[in-house]
């Protein structure tokens, strides 16, 4: 087995103008329902990074035609919400966590049985948050003894519609059980603790199929509906982006255009917290496209402050919150972050192996059970390990650029899951890395 390492020159600025690849949770759910859909849905700006592939290759397992990824561009030849054919075997969802929450919900409610698995970091993420409740529904599955993959489906059972509030704001289990309640009788209803991201809902919406948006935090669908093929535009990932908005606004005499970022408001959280650190961060040129709101953001260097970090800002923040310690660890004082226990059953526990990784660079970072406090100071070189989460090995690449030496990540390979050709576009950027591949 290779060890995937990322070697970042310190200093730099990033300057110029670049496009990020396309929105992760936007592009597997255009395939979901490209799939599910009646007629030919087109996708543009599609994400070809590994763990969108897994949804694609799932489906394409159940017999829908996939025509691409041909540069960002697929054609779904929908077969409609009953058309889905048994697998020949079991389908393998990689490291997405989003592909096996999100298709746990659309198997619970086939007339055949399938099984789910996962790589090993995938298979030790808690599944029993969708299981649960999706077995209140009526559905069949059996888990490891942990709650975890691989989960068996079985098909053939008849699916009724619940109420249910979500113990944990998670945008993933409430897309699965809106995506079983479209094969339940009746309604299924889900309440949410704090708004996450809505992309489910707006996609179905754009499908034509009716949806009850009851309140900010409770949506409802009625099973027995059908979803009408139509063409997607995937904006650029607001996630990817979010290492350059921390990088440009960490180094000096950065000014950098991000173009055509996906800037739906349940997903904005890592620009709210960015300026309310003092970060310079413009919203230029907002438009739709195909429903989803973007934008261009430029950002500019500016000198960061430690904040408390606003609670009902973590969930819209959820999966940048590695890129914005590096930003606390560059920002002058303290910055605390509370009720984001969710980021210790991510990819890795992201609050501890961050912790550990800004430490080995000479920074106070102390974790706590839903969170972290971070000392502001100066970064030194050194070596750390994003234990194969990609976004940890991204955000200490960005590191590099307020390092007093270089910065070596080890474990980098699963980058690919999220952001095929980050090195290459963090270097047309201006920041100085490489990689290399020991056995």
């Amino acid at each position: 087995m290779t060890d995937h390492t990322f070697i970042a020159e310190p200093g730099g600025a990033l300057r110029g103008c670049i496009r990020v690849p396309g929105d992760k949770s936007i592009s597997h759910r255009a395939i979901m329902f490209g799939a599910l859909a009646d007629g030919v849905t087109t996708v543009t700006g599609f994400l070809q990074g590994e763990d969108c592939l897994a949804t694609l290759r799932a489906f394409r397992a159940m017999g829908v035609l996939i025509d691409g990824p041909d540069q960002g561009r697929i054609v779904v030849r929908g077969v409609g919400l009953r058309g889905l054919r048994a697998p020949a075997g079991p389908l393998d969802m990689g490291n997405s966590g989003t592909s096996m929450r999100l298709m746990s919900g659309i198997l619970a409610g086939q007339a055949f049985d399938t099984v789910l698995t996962g790589d090993a970091s995938l298979s030790r993420r808690p599944m029993r948050r969708v299981t649960e409740p999706l077995a209140r529904m009526g559905a069949r599955i059996k888990s490891a003894a942990q709650g975890t993959a691989p989960l068996r489906i079985r098909g053939g059972q008849r699916l009724t519609g619940i109420d249910y509030p979500l113990p944990v704001a998670s945008a993933q289990v409430k897309s699965c059980l809106l995506l079983a309640g479209l094969y339940a009788e009746g309604v299924t209803r889900v309440t949410e603790p704090a708004p996450t991201r809505d992309h489910t809902e707006r996609m179905l919406e754009g499908f034509g199929y009716p949806l009850a948006r009851e309140s900010d935090r409770t949506v409802a669908v009625t099973g027995g509906g059908r979803l009408t093929a139509t063409d997607i535009d995937v904006p650029a990932d607001i996630s990817s982006a979010a290492f350059f908005l921390v990088g440009a606004s960490l180094a000096p005499g950065s000014d950098l255009l991000l173009e055509h970022v996906g800037v739906n408001p349940t997903r904005t959280g890592v620009i709210n917290i960015l300026r309310l650190m003092g970060a310079d961060v413009e919203i230029l040129n907002p438009r739709l496209a195909g429903g989803e709101p973007v934008a261009d953001l430029r950002v500019r260097h500016a000198p960061l402050r430690g904040i408390r970090i606003p609670e009902t800002l973590v969930p819209l923040a959820i999966d940048e919150f590695p890129a914005l310690f590096i930003a606390a660890a560059c920002a002058e004082g303290e910055t605390v972050l509370t009720g984001a226990e969710e980021l210790r059953v991510k990819e890795s526990d992201r609050i501890q192996v961050m912790a550990n990784g800004l430490t080995a660079l000479g920074i106070t970072a102390v974790p706590t059970p839903d969170g972290i406090v971070i000392q502001g100071g100066a970064l030194s070189g050194g070596t750390v390990d994003s234990h194969g989460d990609h976004r940890i090995a991204m955000s200490f690449a960005i590191a590099a650029l307020r390092a007093a030496g270089p910065i070596s990540i080890r474990d980098c390979a699963n980058v690919n899951t999220s952001f095929p050709g980050f090195v290459a576009l963090a270097r047309s950027a201006g920041l100085t890395l490489r990689e290399r591949e020991a056995a």
